[in-house]
């Protein structure tokens, strides 16, 4: 009998498919948003306030905020995960980057919404 080292929580298919689902959302979001700047108006401030003022704009923004930060956390977590072995060195780093993740997903957000 193979004997196997328990490591991590083995989060497995869940992430791997939350990885690929967030870039898909994160690479429509960039297409979708060359494609507008390509074919729109050059290139202003008064131009991308005008894109990015509208609704729906904020809302597929806000989207691809969420996407970014949960695409990071995934990736960034099997990093501690694989790399820090002592356990509460491994749960600060977790708890530190949950908390530059909602704080950097806030910023954006309030930079989004006050446009």
């Amino acid at each position: 009998m193979v004997k196997r080292p328990v490591v991590g929580a083995h989060y497995g298919l869940k992430d791997w498919l939350a990885q690929r689902v967030t870039a898909v959302v994160m690479f429509a979001y960039t297409l979708v948003l060359l494609a507008t700047l390509l074919v729109g108006p050059p290139l202003t401030q008064q131009s991308w306030h005008a894109l990015m003022s509208g609704t729906g704009m904020r809302i597929v923004s806000f989207v691809f905020i969420l996407s970014l930060c949960y695409h990071a956390w995934v990736g960034v977590r099997d990093i501690w995960m694989d790399y820090i072995k002592p356990a509460g060195l491994r749960l600060l780093m977790h708890i530190l980057t949950l908390l530059a993740l909602i704080g950097y997903a806030g910023w954006a957000t309030q930079i989004l919404w006050r446009l």
